[in-house]
């Protein structure tokens, strides 16, 4: 690893971009740690669903802010508050959600690096109002293997929770 032109990163720091329901903060790129690893942060409004999905080559570690977020990995399904550290591993399905009433944060430590560029390709594909272009959305998770899994786990969460895909799409548009 190099010497960085970037040592810390302030909480009010980072590129933020938005999506219906969430968005993303990108604190610590992979151009920052040698591709070791990724730091991003999501804020969730409440109700807001992460798309189910797999990760090919990278393990995640959330850390929860703020808020109260539901995690479904593989067979477990759990709440996680202030403090909590939640891994999810390469290869087993995860989807998580904002379980409380009120705004929600959560940090996303990524390894190997890499994904945080998914995401930020990923943002520009939903618009603000309507539904995303799913095709060129389809396209880029193939092309970081970071296939969408388990899209009946959308249905079940959003009749259990109440919930919303975030990205502005109902549960009728992911059954």
């Amino acid at each position: 690893m190099g010497v960085h032109a970037r040592l810390t990163v302030g909480p009010a720091e980072g590129q933020e971009v938005s999506i219906p329901g969430g968005g993303v903060v990108f604190k610590i790129s992979g151009e920052d740690t040698g591709g070791l690893l990724a730091i991003v942060e999501h804020p969730m409004a409440p109700g807001a669903l992460g798309p189910p999905h797999v990760h090919t080559n990278e393990d995640e570690c959330s850390y929860i802010l703020e808020g109260e977020i539901g995690f479904r990995i593989g067979d477990s399904e759990f709440t996680a508050g202030p403090g909590t550290y939640v891994l999810k591993p390469r290869g087993i399905p995860h989807t998580f959600w904002n379980a409380g009433p009120a705004p929600a944060r959560l940090m996303e430590i990524i390894c190997p690096a890499g994904l945080e560029r998914y995401f930020a390709e990923m943002v520009t594909l939903i618009p603000a109002e309507g539904p995303p272009d799913f095709e060129k959305l389809a396209a880029l998770q193939e092309r970081y293997q970071n296939p969408r899994a388990h899209p009946e786990w959308v249905g079940e969460l959003a009749a259990k929770y109440n919930l919303k895909i975030a990205g502005g799409r109902s549960r009728e548009q992911d059954r």
